[in-house]
Protein backbone atom coordinates (compact mmCIF):
# COMPACT_ATOMS: atom_id res chain seq x y z
CA UNK A 1 0.00 0.00 0.00
CA UNK A 2 1.35 3.49 -0.93
CA UNK A 3 2.20 5.50 2.04
CA UNK A 4 -0.58 8.66 2.06
CA UNK A 5 0.55 11.90 0.68
CA UNK A 6 0.75 14.75 3.57
CA UNK A 7 -1.66 18.13 3.62
CA UNK A 8 0.17 20.97 2.44
CA UNK A 9 -0.24 22.17 6.15
CA UNK A 10 1.67 19.61 7.68
CA UNK A 11 4.62 19.75 4.65
CA UNK A 12 6.72 22.12 7.48
CA UNK A 13 6.75 19.78 10.47
CA UNK A 14 5.89 16.36 9.28
CA UNK A 15 8.79 13.95 8.22
CA UNK A 16 8.93 13.37 4.35
CA UNK A 17 8.93 9.22 3.77
CA UNK A 18 10.75 8.03 0.72
CA UNK A 19 10.11 5.23 -0.40
CA UNK A 20 12.82 2.81 -0.64
CA UNK A 21 12.07 -0.32 -1.98
CA UNK A 22 8.92 -2.65 -2.64
CA UNK A 23 8.39 -3.69 1.12
CA UNK A 24 10.09 -1.49 2.86
CA UNK A 25 9.87 2.44 4.01
CA UNK A 26 12.33 4.96 4.93
CA UNK A 27 11.72 8.04 7.27
CA UNK A 28 13.74 10.84 6.88
CA UNK A 29 13.13 14.54 8.60
CA UNK A 30 14.10 17.22 6.09
CA UNK A 31 14.46 20.72 7.65
CA UNK A 32 11.68 23.08 6.51
CA UNK A 33 12.18 25.26 3.69
CA UNK A 34 10.00 28.53 2.97
CA UNK A 35 8.32 29.00 -0.62
CA UNK A 36 10.07 31.50 -2.62
CA UNK A 37 8.06 34.82 -3.33
CA UNK A 38 9.31 35.68 -6.53
CA UNK A 39 12.15 34.66 -9.03
CA UNK A 40 15.71 36.03 -8.72
CA UNK A 41 17.01 37.27 -12.11
CA UNK A 42 20.45 38.15 -12.35
CA UNK A 43 22.14 41.09 -13.92
CA UNK A 44 25.42 40.02 -14.33
CA UNK A 45 26.37 40.62 -18.21
CA UNK A 46 26.96 37.65 -19.95
CA UNK A 47 30.15 35.60 -20.66
CA UNK A 48 31.58 36.85 -24.09
CA UNK A 49 31.43 33.87 -26.37
CA UNK A 50 34.23 33.84 -29.41
CA UNK A 51 34.01 31.43 -32.31
CA UNK A 52 37.09 29.42 -33.15
CA UNK A 53 36.93 31.49 -36.59
CA UNK A 54 36.98 34.96 -34.64
CA UNK A 55 40.10 33.73 -31.88
CA UNK A 56 42.02 32.79 -35.03
CA UNK A 57 41.03 36.50 -36.60
CA UNK A 58 41.71 38.17 -33.19
CA UNK A 59 45.37 36.33 -33.03
CA UNK A 60 46.37 37.25 -36.63
CA UNK A 61 45.51 40.71 -36.45
CA UNK A 62 47.65 41.15 -33.10
CA UNK A 63 50.46 39.66 -35.08
CA UNK A 64 51.00 39.40 -38.98
CA UNK A 65 47.91 41.55 -39.22
CA UNK A 66 49.07 45.15 -38.09
CA UNK A 67 50.54 45.08 -41.27
CA UNK A 68 47.36 46.19 -42.89
CA UNK A 69 45.65 48.32 -40.48
CA UNK A 70 46.68 51.86 -42.47
CA UNK A 71 47.76 52.18 -45.76
CA UNK A 72 49.60 54.57 -48.01
CA UNK A 73 47.17 56.89 -50.07
CA UNK A 74 47.30 55.79 -54.25
CA UNK A 75 48.80 52.26 -52.99
CA UNK A 76 46.91 49.03 -52.65
CA UNK A 77 47.16 46.97 -49.42
CA UNK A 78 45.83 43.39 -50.11
CA UNK A 79 46.26 40.49 -48.29
CA UNK A 80 49.05 39.13 -51.02
CA UNK A 81 51.40 42.56 -49.77
CA UNK A 82 54.88 41.65 -48.48
CA UNK A 83 55.35 45.01 -46.84
CA UNK A 84 57.60 46.25 -48.96
CA UNK A 85 57.23 49.48 -50.90
CA UNK A 86 55.85 47.51 -53.83
CA UNK A 87 52.31 47.04 -54.07
CA UNK A 88 50.66 44.20 -54.73
CA UNK A 89 47.94 43.63 -57.40
CA UNK A 90 46.75 40.78 -56.70
CA UNK A 91 43.50 41.38 -54.07
CA UNK A 92 42.42 37.25 -53.71
CA UNK A 93 44.92 35.34 -52.03
CA UNK A 94 43.69 32.27 -53.30
CA UNK A 95 42.85 33.35 -57.44
CA UNK A 96 46.39 34.72 -58.25
CA UNK A 97 45.08 34.71 -62.08
CA UNK A 98 42.78 37.58 -61.10
CA UNK A 99 44.63 41.04 -61.12
CA UNK A 100 42.89 44.42 -60.13
CA UNK A 101 43.26 47.37 -62.89
CA UNK A 102 43.79 50.88 -62.08
CA UNK A 103 41.32 53.24 -62.30
CA UNK A 104 41.06 56.69 -63.62
CA UNK A 105 40.98 59.29 -60.75
CA UNK A 106 38.83 62.45 -60.49
CA UNK A 107 41.36 64.81 -62.46
CA UNK A 108 41.19 62.48 -65.34
CA UNK A 109 37.42 62.07 -65.45
CA UNK A 110 37.18 66.06 -65.03
CA UNK A 111 39.70 66.35 -67.74
CA UNK A 112 37.70 63.96 -70.42
CA UNK A 113 34.15 65.85 -69.32
CA UNK A 114 35.84 69.24 -69.93
CA UNK A 115 36.96 68.11 -73.62
CA UNK A 116 33.64 67.25 -74.81
CA UNK A 117 30.88 69.05 -73.07
CA UNK A 118 33.31 72.10 -73.20
CA UNK A 119 35.54 71.55 -75.76
CA UNK A 120 33.17 70.33 -78.32
CA UNK A 121 34.75 67.36 -78.98
CA UNK A 122 34.03 63.98 -79.81
CA UNK A 123 33.96 60.81 -77.84
CA UNK A 124 35.85 58.62 -80.93
CA UNK A 125 38.51 61.14 -80.65
CA UNK A 126 39.17 61.65 -76.82
CA UNK A 127 38.89 58.06 -76.34
CA UNK A 128 41.72 57.92 -78.99
CA UNK A 129 44.06 60.70 -77.54
CA UNK A 130 43.80 59.19 -74.20
CA UNK A 131 43.77 55.26 -74.47
CA UNK A 132 40.33 54.98 -72.68
CA UNK A 133 37.65 53.18 -74.15
CA UNK A 134 34.77 54.46 -75.78
CA UNK A 135 32.17 53.10 -73.40
CA UNK A 136 33.96 54.32 -70.28
CA UNK A 137 34.32 58.12 -71.47
CA UNK A 138 30.30 57.79 -72.67
CA UNK A 139 29.82 56.38 -69.18
CA UNK A 140 32.49 59.37 -67.55
CA UNK A 141 30.38 62.02 -69.13
CA UNK A 142 26.71 60.57 -68.15
CA UNK A 143 28.04 60.53 -64.28
CA UNK A 144 29.90 63.76 -64.64
CA UNK A 145 26.62 65.13 -66.15
CA UNK A 146 24.57 63.63 -62.93
CA UNK A 147 27.10 65.26 -60.29
CA UNK A 148 26.73 68.71 -62.05
CA UNK A 149 22.99 68.53 -61.77
CA UNK A 150 23.21 67.44 -58.06
CA UNK A 151 25.78 69.95 -56.86
CA UNK A 152 22.96 72.95 -59.17
CA UNK A 153 20.49 71.62 -57.08
CA UNK A 154 22.51 71.57 -53.78
CA UNK A 155 22.22 68.06 -53.20
CA UNK A 156 24.69 66.55 -50.79
CA UNK A 157 27.62 64.23 -52.54
CA UNK A 158 29.46 61.34 -50.68
CA UNK A 159 32.49 62.91 -51.62
CA UNK A 160 34.64 61.67 -48.14
CA UNK A 161 33.68 58.17 -49.19
CA UNK A 162 34.69 58.71 -52.78
CA UNK A 163 38.14 59.78 -51.84
CA UNK A 164 38.32 57.39 -49.01
CA UNK A 165 37.80 54.58 -51.82
CA UNK A 166 40.04 55.77 -54.45
CA UNK A 167 43.08 56.42 -52.06
CA UNK A 168 43.17 52.34 -51.39
CA UNK A 169 42.72 51.58 -54.68
CA UNK A 170 45.55 51.91 -57.74
CA UNK A 171 44.89 54.99 -60.11
CA UNK A 172 45.75 56.53 -63.27
CA UNK A 173 45.86 59.91 -64.25
CA UNK A 174 45.77 61.68 -67.64
CA UNK A 175 48.28 63.84 -68.67
CA UNK A 176 47.30 66.08 -71.36
CA UNK A 177 50.35 68.22 -71.84
CA UNK A 178 52.40 64.84 -73.61
CA UNK A 179 51.01 61.73 -75.14
CA UNK A 180 52.15 58.17 -72.91
CA UNK A 181 50.93 54.91 -72.68
CA UNK A 182 46.80 54.10 -73.11
CA UNK A 183 44.85 53.40 -70.31
CA UNK A 184 43.32 50.08 -72.11
CA UNK A 185 42.80 49.04 -75.08
CA UNK A 186 40.53 50.97 -77.40
CA UNK A 187 40.30 48.39 -80.36
CA UNK A 188 39.29 45.70 -78.90
CA UNK A 189 37.37 43.19 -81.59
CA UNK A 190 34.57 41.39 -79.49
CA UNK A 191 33.60 37.91 -80.67
CA UNK A 192 30.59 37.44 -82.84
CA UNK A 193 28.27 34.66 -82.68
CA UNK A 194 28.29 34.42 -86.53
CA UNK A 195 32.08 32.93 -85.75
CA UNK A 196 31.43 31.00 -83.25
CA UNK A 197 31.07 28.26 -86.15
CA UNK A 198 33.05 25.87 -87.22
CA UNK A 199 33.31 26.07 -91.58
CA UNK A 200 35.31 24.20 -94.12
CA UNK A 201 35.77 27.23 -96.88
CA UNK A 202 37.76 26.22 -100.14
CA UNK A 203 39.27 29.14 -101.64
CA UNK A 204 41.80 28.90 -104.17
CA UNK A 205 45.85 29.43 -103.77
CA UNK A 206 46.04 31.83 -106.11
CA UNK A 207 43.16 33.93 -104.53
CA UNK A 208 43.88 36.57 -101.69
CA UNK A 209 41.43 36.07 -99.04
CA UNK A 210 40.74 38.94 -97.22
CA UNK A 211 39.09 39.92 -93.93
CA UNK A 212 36.35 40.57 -95.96
CA UNK A 213 35.72 37.69 -97.66
CA UNK A 214 35.91 35.97 -94.20
CA UNK A 215 33.23 37.88 -92.92
CA UNK A 216 31.57 36.98 -96.01
CA UNK A 217 31.72 33.03 -95.42
CA UNK A 218 30.34 33.33 -92.11
CA UNK A 219 27.18 35.30 -92.64
CA UNK A 220 26.32 37.50 -95.56
CA UNK A 221 25.14 40.14 -93.31
CA UNK A 222 28.20 40.05 -91.05
CA UNK A 223 30.64 43.15 -91.44
CA UNK A 224 34.62 42.30 -91.38
CA UNK A 225 36.91 42.59 -88.77
CA UNK A 226 38.34 46.71 -89.62
CA UNK A 227 34.66 47.81 -90.09
CA UNK A 228 32.99 46.37 -86.67
CA UNK A 229 35.83 47.55 -84.51
CA UNK A 230 35.19 50.23 -82.25
CA UNK A 231 37.81 52.57 -84.10
CA UNK A 232 37.53 51.86 -87.89
CA UNK A 233 38.86 55.51 -88.70
CA UNK A 234 41.97 54.65 -86.34
CA UNK A 235 42.93 51.57 -89.43
CA UNK A 236 42.25 54.38 -91.98
CA UNK A 237 44.51 57.07 -90.32
CA UNK A 238 47.30 54.30 -89.98
CA UNK A 239 47.27 53.33 -93.66
CA UNK A 240 47.27 57.26 -94.91
CA UNK A 241 50.55 57.26 -92.49
CA UNK A 242 52.10 54.09 -93.89
CA UNK A 243 51.52 56.22 -96.89
CA UNK A 244 53.72 58.95 -96.53
CA UNK A 245 51.46 61.42 -95.31
CA UNK A 246 51.66 63.66 -92.38
CA UNK A 247 51.08 62.55 -89.10
CA UNK A 248 49.15 65.75 -88.31
CA UNK A 249 47.15 65.85 -91.45
CA UNK A 250 46.13 61.87 -90.72
CA UNK A 251 44.85 63.19 -87.34
CA UNK A 252 42.93 65.34 -88.72
CA UNK A 253 41.27 63.43 -91.24
CA UNK A 254 40.39 61.22 -88.41
CA UNK A 255 38.65 63.22 -86.25
CA UNK A 256 36.47 64.87 -89.38
CA UNK A 257 35.76 60.72 -89.84
CA UNK A 258 34.94 60.51 -86.43
CA UNK A 259 32.57 63.79 -86.12
CA UNK A 260 30.83 62.31 -89.44
CA UNK A 261 30.18 58.95 -87.70
CA UNK A 262 29.03 60.47 -84.68
CA UNK A 263 26.98 62.79 -87.18
CA UNK A 264 25.28 59.66 -88.68
CA UNK A 265 25.20 57.60 -85.50
CA UNK A 266 22.97 60.50 -83.79
CA UNK A 267 20.56 61.03 -86.91
CA UNK A 268 20.22 57.41 -87.12
CA UNK A 269 18.89 57.04 -83.39
CA UNK A 270 16.77 59.94 -83.53
CA UNK A 271 15.33 58.19 -86.51
CA UNK A 272 14.52 54.98 -84.95
CA UNK A 273 13.23 56.85 -81.81
CA UNK A 274 11.20 58.90 -84.11
CA UNK A 275 9.67 55.84 -85.90
CA UNK A 276 9.00 53.74 -82.41
CA UNK A 277 7.43 56.94 -81.24
CA UNK A 278 5.07 56.99 -84.52
CA UNK A 279 4.30 53.15 -84.38
CA UNK A 280 3.50 53.44 -80.30
CA UNK A 281 -0.22 54.53 -78.87
CA UNK A 282 0.03 55.56 -75.81
CA UNK A 283 -2.86 55.82 -73.18
CA UNK A 284 -2.02 57.57 -69.26
CA UNK A 285 -4.01 56.68 -66.38
CA UNK A 286 -3.42 57.87 -63.16
CA UNK A 287 -0.99 55.16 -62.45
CA UNK A 288 0.75 53.72 -65.83
CA UNK A 289 1.19 54.29 -69.07
CA UNK A 290 0.10 51.76 -71.76
CA UNK A 291 1.65 51.53 -74.78
CA UNK A 292 0.41 49.74 -77.63
CA UNK A 293 2.16 48.46 -80.95
CA UNK A 294 0.84 46.76 -83.95
CA UNK A 295 2.41 43.80 -84.94
CA UNK A 296 2.00 40.57 -87.15
CA UNK A 297 2.37 37.29 -86.10
CA UNK A 298 2.40 35.96 -89.14
CA UNK A 299 5.81 37.51 -89.70
CA UNK A 300 8.53 34.60 -89.25
CA UNK A 301 10.90 35.07 -91.74
CA UNK A 302 11.47 32.47 -94.66
CA UNK A 303 13.02 29.59 -92.02
CA UNK A 304 10.06 30.60 -89.70
CA UNK A 305 13.21 31.98 -86.77
CA UNK A 306 12.77 35.70 -87.86
CA UNK A 307 14.48 37.85 -85.26
CA UNK A 308 11.47 40.05 -85.08
CA UNK A 309 9.23 37.10 -85.18
CA UNK A 310 7.03 35.93 -81.52
CA UNK A 311 8.84 32.85 -79.31
CA UNK A 312 11.76 33.25 -81.41
CA UNK A 313 14.15 30.96 -80.13
CA UNK A 314 16.95 32.37 -78.47
CA UNK A 315 20.54 30.42 -78.38
CA UNK A 316 19.64 27.86 -81.07
CA UNK A 317 22.98 26.10 -81.61
CA UNK A 318 24.45 26.21 -84.90
CA UNK A 319 24.76 22.17 -86.68
CA UNK A 320 28.29 22.36 -87.67
CA UNK A 321 29.03 19.80 -85.21
CA UNK A 322 26.43 17.46 -85.68
CA UNK A 323 27.25 14.42 -87.19
CA UNK A 324 25.61 11.96 -89.66
CA UNK A 325 22.91 14.20 -91.52
CA UNK A 326 25.04 17.03 -93.39
CA UNK A 327 28.50 17.07 -95.68
CA UNK A 328 30.86 19.59 -94.02
CA UNK A 329 33.41 19.22 -96.82
CA UNK A 330 32.49 21.07 -99.50
CA UNK A 331 33.22 19.40 -102.49
CA UNK A 332 33.43 22.26 -105.09
CA UNK A 333 35.38 25.52 -104.82
CA UNK A 334 33.09 28.94 -105.21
Amino acid sequence: MPPLLPTPAAVTAAPSIIRASAGAARCAVQPSQAPLAAASFSTTAPRPKFSKGRRVFRAWESNQGRLFRRHKPGQTKYLTSTGDDEPSNQPFPMNPMFKSNKVLDDKSRELIWEKIMRDGETIKAVSAEFGVDIRRVAAIVRLKEVEKDWIAKGQPLAKPYAKAVLSMLPTWRINPTQSGLPFEPINELHVHPYTMQQIFWPTSESRHFTREDAAKAFHPTLLSADRRVPHPELIQMEREVDQDRPLWDASERFKQAAMESERKAAEKQVAKAAFEEKNTTRVNTERFEFRFKQFNSENVGPKGRSRNAVGWRYGNPHGDRAKGHQIKIPTSVP
